[in-house]
């Protein structure tokens, strides 16, 4: 497969661009970067690259064939792609972290609305119903709702562990609707793998830039380090092995996978649903527990209906904003597609 997303110089903003968004939709909890790839029109050739970094690859790579490597595997694709969702995450994530904090509601309806427009822009295309697809949406619906009334488990550094919440953690960009993020609060780790293992490898930098290599002597430093080494190792295999194992699904069984996807969204509107109370961890004494950071855990969310109020009408209109953000990008991509015809 021949990358078009890449031909022009306007093709590799607007690639960086969207990679900003996959590693925003990645952090959040609930929402997930497969469905960017989905609604922006990448998800088959991301996961076609992805595939791409098999036995063959490597072998270049040990023979020094760079070049072949690189354009064996679509590398200005992923490079591009991985390189606005590495800005993301030290940008617009931040940026995500404190309106979430301050603009909660408006927020939550803004995604709901866009998961909404998602799963219209998916349906719409979507002609080979039957028995066995709608039983396939039937599963996704199921396991999305299912997995969004979980309660998450505690906090563990073990490193086997570690490594396989990073094989999860990615799952929300490989599967649509799949939140990896969530499923790290489900694990317990949302904290220690996306929020105090990345504190620490900012602290690391900023402390080698000062000449200041104190830090080898701090030990939870260090076991910070180790731990997201471990996770970055097993967030890498995660992308490589689901990617090999979707695209041999994707071929020869697209129309089963595409209805499980449109499932996945839908049961993960129960997860972004804007009106909820967050419930945290509490002891035996009622006590709330706090993380490492000193922030309350999360164990889960209470949903409830909004009465009629202004707030209830702005979070309304922040949906109606959100679907129409998906029905434009879906109107620029038909557009561009007549284009390049």
């Amino acid at each position: 497969m021949k990358s078009n997303s890449t031909k022009t110089l306007k093709d590799r903003i607007f690639l960086v661009l969207k990679g900003l968004g996959m590693g925003a939709a990645n952090k959040v909890p609930g929402v997930s970067g497969g469905v960017v790839a989905f609604v922006a029109g990448f998800y088959e050739e991301f996961i076609y690259s992805l595939q791409r970094v098999n036995k063959d690859a490597f072998k270049m790579l040990l023979k020094g064939q760079f070049k072949s490597f690189y354009n064996h595997i679509n590398g200005t694709f992923l490079f591009l792609l991985f390189f606005g969702m590495i800005i993301s995450y030290f940008s617009i994530s931040k940026i995500l972290d404190y309106l979430i904090e301050h603009y909660h509601l408006y927020v939550w309806s803004l995604f709901f609305g866009m998961i909404l427009g998602s799963i219209y822009y998916i349906y719409k295309d979507f002609k080979a119903w039957g028995t066995t697809t709608f039983l396939a949406l039937v599963i996704g619906i199921t396991t999305g709702v299912s997995i969004s009334f979980l309660d998450p488990a505690m906090e563990n550094d073990n490193l086997f562990f570690v490594f396989f919440c990073g094989i999860i953690s990615v799952s929300g960009m490989t599967l649509p609707g799949f939140s990896g993020s969530f499923i790290l609060i489900l694990l317990g780790n949302y904290v220690l793998l996306l929020v105090d293992s990345v504190n620490a490898l900012y602290d690391t930098v900023a402390d080698i830039f000062r000449g200041d290599f104190e830090f080898i002597h701090n030990q939870v430093r260090v076991r910070l380090l180790k731990v997201l080494t471990v996770f970055t190792l097993g967030s890498v295999t995660g992308l490589v092995t689901l990617s090999h194992i979707l695209n041999y699904i994707l071929k020869h069984y697209k129309n089963v996978t595409l209805a499980t996807i449109i499932g996945f969204i839908i049961g993960s509107l129960g997860v972004v649903w804007p009106w909820k109370e967050t419930i945290h961890k509490v002891s035996e004494q009622g006590v709330t527990i706090l993380d490492s950071t000193g922030a309350p855990i999360i164990e889960n969310y209470k949903r409830y209906f909004p009465e009629l109020s202004t707030e209830t009408f702005l979070a309304i209109l922040y949906i109606i904003i959100g679907i129409a953000i998906v029905l434009s990008l879906d109107w620029y991509g038909q557009k561009r597609k007549r284009q390049h015809i």
